[in-house]
């Protein structure tokens, strides 16, 4: 099959999605023609259940039957049949998924490429977009060397998901690129965690590879653990303890910026919202038409980012879509021989974060109503 037709056999199953298991053939199944569809990048059944338990719970008020296309690359390590086993023993039939062969390489990401259509068709269907957390990305892609702790585990989402983004936003890679959302340029993107630091990456941007290192200058977990806890931005007790039973993400405190959608979900609160956190690496140069819409509690750690152009390309750092956060069953402890009594919203009710985390989704369904 060549080239074009290849392309043209991945654009019609956006709206006809066949899956096979061997020989074995599952029935078709279509999303309705014109009906705009949620799109969840590297849809795991880890992320695929967080779509669900958000939108079921009615913490993400939206329709939670709302159709939603999951896309991956065929060549990621991850098993999306598992994915696939998931969707279908949890009768989930308004979650369709589309795997794309490449790209496989990281030499065409930020410029038309062999996947140009088909970005644009998953596009033009999307109500809204969602990039996940995950491994780091390789540094060769912004132009830096790769550090000690950096740990490159899916390079071919990586090259996905920034060539997806090039096309949706542009970058400095190519200036008279001209981006997707020229067309809609409303459409809600979100970025959480790995996702804020794809756009910044698939835009120009660059990353500090490692906070504890390049920013504080701390070498040992000792000298992490000894630190603010607001400077903590990964789980480094469990790592030190290798003990399970603890909370495996802390929480700390950020700084947002006036005018801003961070500003917008937090309202009339003024105490700094504790969000949960597991990353090592962070912001550095940010892309084109990128700015900084909250920080760390000392201003050395970029917490969220939004677009000057499309104002509705949001990045976060941290973990809004934590299931643990909104599940008051769920007791965390923090420290080896410590009693788990609290839930997330026992110990952070009110303005301390309970309403800012809350407040974020009931933001972004606004968003995806426009």
């Amino acid at each position: 099959m060549n080239l074009r037709l290849k392309q043209l056999s991945i654009l019609l199953v956006l709206f006809t999605v066949t899956i096979n298991y061997g020989c074995e053939e599952r029935p078709e199944t279509r999303f309705e023609e014109d009906e705009k569809y949620m799109v969840l990048m590297y849809p795991t059944i880890n992320n695929v259940r967080i779509w669900t338990y958000l939108t079921s719970n009615g913490i993400l008020p939206v329709n939670s039957d709302m159709p939603v296309l999951g896309v991956y690359n065929e060549k990621s390590s991850y098993n999306f049949s598992q994915t696939e086993n998931f969707l279908e023993e949890e009768g989930l039939g308004h979650v369709k998924l589309l795997g794309i062969d490449g790209p496989g390489d990281a030499g065409e990401l930020f410029t038309e490429n062999d996947f140009s259509t088909t970005f644009q068709e998953i596009f033009q269907g999307a109500a809204g977009i969602i990039f996940f957390g995950g491994a780091d990305i390789p540094p060769s892609i912004y132009r830096r060397d790769l550090n000690l702790l950096t740990a490159i585990r899916t390079p071919y989402r990586h090259y996905l998901e920034l060539s997806f983004l090039y096309h949706l936003i542009g970058g400095y890679q190519e200036e008279d690129f001209t981006p997707l959302l020229e067309e809609n340029p409303e459409l809600p993107v979100l970025g959480l965690c790995l996702g804020m630091q794809t756009i910044n990456v698939a835009a120009g941007g660059t990353l500090i590879q490692d906070i504890p290192t390049e920013i504080y200058g701390k070498i040992t977990v000792e000298d992490v653990l000894r630190m603010d806890p607001d400077n903590q931005h990964r789980d480094y007790t469990t790592i030190h303890q290798i003990d399970h039973d603890l909370g495996a993400y802390p929480f700390h405190r950020i700084m947002i910026e006036e005018g801003t959608h961070m500003s917008a979900i937090m309202g009339d609160d003024t105490y700094p919202p504790y969000v949960r956190t597991s990353h090592h690496q962070a912001v550095d140069d940010t892309g084109k038409d990128l700015y900084v819409t909250a920080w760390s509690m000392d201003g050395k750690v970029v917490e969220a980012i939004e677009h000057k152009r499309y104002p509705n390309v949001i990045g976060v750092q941290f973990h809004p879509e934590s299931i643990t956060i909104f599940d008051e069953d769920r007791k965390f402890a923090y420290r080896p021989g410590e009693e788990a009594t609290a839930s997330y919203m026992e110990l952070y009710p009110g303005e301390k974060g309970e309403n800012f985390h809350r407040n974020f989704w009931i933001h972004f369904a606004k968003l995806l109503e426009r």
